[in-house]
Parts: structure tokens; sequence; C-alpha cells
């Protein structure tokens, strides 16, 4: 009971500041992607690089635009890691390895953020700010964007596949959306105690005689957008139980607040693009309904669950920052994996079996709960047309959604989203478990050394970016090969979202009739979570049952 008042009362306080912010930004982001007036700023940095924002461009132009932008960033990280030592501020780290180098590059131009090195003693000033907190905005950016194309397909009609125009959409999302956002993160941050200075590692001596070396940096910064773009990546290896980046309670639960609130805000936005707000509703409502399940349970497991342990200490103490506590550090690993964040209060490799297994869970779901920023909507909107579908077969009508007919093309689009994350969970895990060097990297054996490895690649194809600590990832093999996870694991739904988004968009919109399903109304929200649930638990609970269930029932 000791902690079980606390637990609801941050509950309660996080619950009251989204209802507050949710709303205004979602105002903001639906002015942002709707808008054709352009800020000064904005028309400047069109003129510079020679961009004409009012050109609407079709899918595949828009897609082409994403994919040739993102690469141009994994060239550009993997430049800086490889020269850093030949680099200003790389205040006297070495150069990241090959593999090492493409890992990281493609791992924050992905927006999951996966860590296989310790930040304080191998990422300089340089890389930390001129290459990844860079792509902790533009990376951010480009998942809202491809949303809001989704949402404009849904909006248009005979508009020819025409989604709107990247360019102009991720110039806007920066200037006005995340730069602002973080700026006053930042600040609240610091005002919590979060280090902000450009100063390397500082010895001094300790009250016992000893020195220690307390490393510096612009935390706070790069804190900020970290959690607001749910990135996840951070300049300390302990993340954000490190106290530097996440010193109190209060600035815990403020991590929080800002994991959750551009992917709700998200969703409030799309309902005001389709000119439905109850749309927008009914994916909040699915959002958090899943969301709040996963806090419960989590809470559960790491506060009465299964174990010896665990029931005669009250808790799963283990790895847990006891600045924080049991229950804090659930309501963290909930709102880390339920979007694509990928931070971490806690060590995840010590959470209870069932506890490990909610976060693979939430992984596995899409990470639509609410999932990052963009990303959590469109893969929500993927799976309400997955639902319109069955619903449309079960009383055998032709589906539609918001006016947009179903047919096979739609379908087809749809189910290539649906498949293609846990393709490459699946086989990545069974590469993983049958090279030779894939199984080097596991500290434990049986159920829980499979939970390692699936914990990796599952966080990897699902651009979160959080581990199990005891896996052994900074190899040439795991850097390979979750890179790769990570590439397709982000580039191959964006293209298949935005082609749907086309398709919409070069439709006509039809009248609702006596055979059009509501999409507003409380029952399709329950189709609409069961969906999501029936399609992760057909896929993932066989090899779910050999690693963290078997896990908790031995």
């Amino acid at each position: 009971m000791s902690q079980t008042l606390p637990a609801l009362g941050q509950i309660a306080v996080l619950v009251v500041a989204l209802a507050v912010a949710v709303p205004f930004l979602g105002r903001l982001l639906a002015h942002v992607y709707t808008s054709e007036r352009h800020w000064r700023v904005e028309s400047a940095a069109y003129r510079v690089l020679r961009l004409d924002p009012d050109a609407d461009q079709h899918w595949r132009v828009y897609a082409l635009s994403v994919l040739a932008f993102s690469m141009v960033g994994v060239f550009a990280v993997y430049a800086i890691a490889r020269l850093q030592p030949h680099l200003p501020a790389s205040i006297g780290m070495a150069s990241f390895p090959a593999d090492g180098a493409w890992n990281t590059a493609v791992s924050f131009v992905t927006n999951t953020n996966w860590q296989w090195y310790s930040g304080e003693s191998a990422a300089g000033n340089l890389l930390q700010a001129s290459g990844l907190a860079v792509q902790n905005f533009v990376s951010a950016a480009v998942g809202l964007c491809v949303a809001a194309a989704l949402a404009r397909g849904l909006a248009r009609q005979r508009a020819g596949g025409r989604v709107g125009n990247f360019w102009a959409d991720l110039t806007r999302t920066c200037v006005r959306v995340l730069l602002p956002g973080a700026f006053v993160a930042a600040l609240v941050l610091v005002a919590l105690g979060v280090v902000q200075n450009l100063a390397g590692a500082r010895t001094i001596t300790t009250l016992d005689g000893g020195s220690q070396s307390l490393p510096g940096g612009p935390i706070a910064s790069q804190e900020a957008i970290k959690q607001l773009g749910t990135n996840g990546g951070g300049p300390y290896n302990a993340n954000s139980a490190h106290p530097f980046e996440n010193p109190t309670p209060l600035s815990d639960l403020f991590a929080v607040f800002l994991m959750l609130v551009l992917p709700f805000a998200m969703a409030w936005a799309f309902g005001l693009i389709v000119r439905d707000r109850r749309q927008g509703g009914v994916v909040i409502a699915v959002m958090t309904a899943l969301l709040g399940t996963s806090i419960g349970l989590l809470t559960w497991a790491e506060m009465a669950g299964h174990g010896t342990a665990p029931q005669l200490a009250g808790a799963a103490m283990e790895g847990k920052e006891v600045r924080f506590g049991e229950a804090a550090s659930a309501l963290f690993a909930a709102a880390t994996t339920g979007t694509s964040t990928g931070a971490v209060n806690a060590t995840h490799d010590s959470l209870t079996a069932a506890g490990g297994g909610l976060a693979m869970f939430n992984m596995m779901l899409g990470e639509i709960a609410p999932g990052g920023t963009g990303s959590g909507l469109y893969g929500m909107l993927m799976l309400a047309v997955v639902t319109v579908f069955i619903a449309g077969l079960m009383v055998g009508r032709t589906p539609e959604y918001l006016g947009k007919k179903i047919g096979q093309r739609e379908m087809m689009l749809v189910a290539g989203y649906v498949l293609a994350t846990p393709v490459l969970v699946l086989a990545g895990i069974a590469v993983a478990i049958t090279a030779k060097d894939g199984l080097a990297g596991l500290q434990e054996s049986g159920p829980h050394g499979l939970s390692e490895a699936l914990y990796a690649v599952t966080s990897a194809s699902n651009n979160n970016g959080s581990a199990f600590g005891g896996l052994t990832s900074g190899t040439p093999f795991w850097n390979t090969l979750l890179g790769l996870l990570m590439l397709f694991g982000r580039f191959l739904p964006i293209v298949l979202v935005l082609a749907l988004a086309g398709r919409f968009a070069a439709a006509r919109t039809l009248p609702a009739g006596p055979g059009t399903l509501p999409t507003h109304r409380p029952l399709f929200a329950v189709l609409l979570g069961g969906v999501a649930l029936v399609l992760v638990g057909l896929t993932y609970v066989p090899v779910l049952s050999l690693g963290p269930i078997a896990e908790a029932l031995s």
C-alpha cells in the first residue's frame, strides 16, 4: 500500500497534464499540416535550398524524398562517427569501428536510437550535437510527416495521388513544433536539475581521498528531444536512470509526459485534418485503453507478480533506481515500449519474466499505444482499415473507411504493412539463435537467453531501441543484423503507408449509406482494439511461449 498511493498519484498527474496539453498541440499540428502560409524563416530556407514548398507531391515523389533525405542522414552520421578524433569538439573520443558507425547511423536516422556503446565514453560533443541530436529532430519529424500525408490522403478526393510536400512538412514540423517544444522542455529539465554544459569529463576528489570522473555535456537539450521525439538514445550508458539525465521523481514523470504527448496530439490532429473530431477520439480511446492496460499489468508484474524474491521483498527491486521505485519504473517501461522511445529508467533485463514479456508485447503490438511521433497514428490507422475490412466481410458489404472504398489493392498494401515487421522479427530471431556469433552474445541460456535475443530483434525491427542489457550487442554480427532490421523496419512500412495514402487521395469520397460501418462509435473502438491484440497474439505467442512465458512458468 505504501507505493500504491504514490503510483496512482503520479498517474493522475500525468493524465491531467496530457488532458491539458494534447488538445492544444493537436490543434497546432493540424494547423501546421493544413496551413498554406509560410513563415519567413521557412521561406528563407526554401530559397536557399531552391525548393517550391507549394508543389504538391505524388506519393511516389514524397516517398523518394523521405528515403533520399534519410539516406543522406545515414551517410552524415556515419562519417562523423568514423572521423570523430579528427573533428573539433571530439573531447578526445576515438573513432567508431565501421560496423558500430553503421549501426549508430542507421539507429538514429530510423528513430530507433539503439546504442551498443557507452555514450559518455565513446561519443564526443560534435557527434552528440551535430550528428545524433540533429537526427533526433528530423527522424521524429519524418514520422509526423508520413502520418500527416496519410491523414491528407483520407481527407482529399480525386487528388491524383498527391499527398503534400515532404520538404514543407519537414521544415514546418521542425520549426513550428519540435524546436520550440524541445527548447521549452530543456528549460524545464535544467530547472529540475539536469546537467547542461559543453564541458568534457571533470575529475574530482572524493571524500575518502580518491578521484572520480564526472562527465558533462549538453544533456538537458538532448534529453528534451530524446523524449519529445520518442527517440530514446541518451548521452549516458545508464540512460534515464543516470542522475545527470533524470535526477528526481518529478523529472522522471516529466520525461514520461514528453514521451506520450506528441503521439496522442497527432491522433487529435488527425480528427481535425479529416474534419471529424470523433475519428481522432476513437483512436485516442483505443491508444489509452491499451496503454492503461499495459501500465496496470506491468505494475502488477513488478510489484506483486510471481517469484519468491519479489514476494519476500514486497516488489521486484533488482535493477530499479531507488530514486524512482518499482511503480515509476513500471510506468516508464510501459510508456517507453508503448511508444517508440526506448529510453529506460530501470534495467529491463531485470524485469520479472512477466514484466519483460509485457514490454516485448508492447513493441510487438506495433507501438501503437500511443506509438512513436507519427508512427503510432499511421500504425493505428492501418489497423483501422483491417478492422473495417473484417467487419465488411462479416456483414457482406463493401468496406469503407472515412468514405474511402477498401478494395483489393488497398488491402494488399495493408497486409504488407501488417506482415512486414513480424517477418523481420521472426526472421531476425531465427538468424540470431542459429548463428554462432549470435549465440556468443547471449549472457544467459534457456528461456531468458532466448528472451535477450528476441527483445533485441523486436526492439530493432519496431524502431524502439531499448534492450535487455545481458546481450553483448557491440559485435560485427549484432551491429550488422540489428542495423538491417532497423532500416527495413522503418522504411518498408513508411513506403506502404504512403502508397495507401496516395490511393486514398486519388479516390473519391463516398457518402455514408445504410451499409456503412460507423467508425466513430464505441463498438468500432472495441473492434479496433481486438484486431490489434488478435493480430499480435496469433503472430508472436508461439515465440513468446518459448521465452518469457516459459520463464514465468518455470
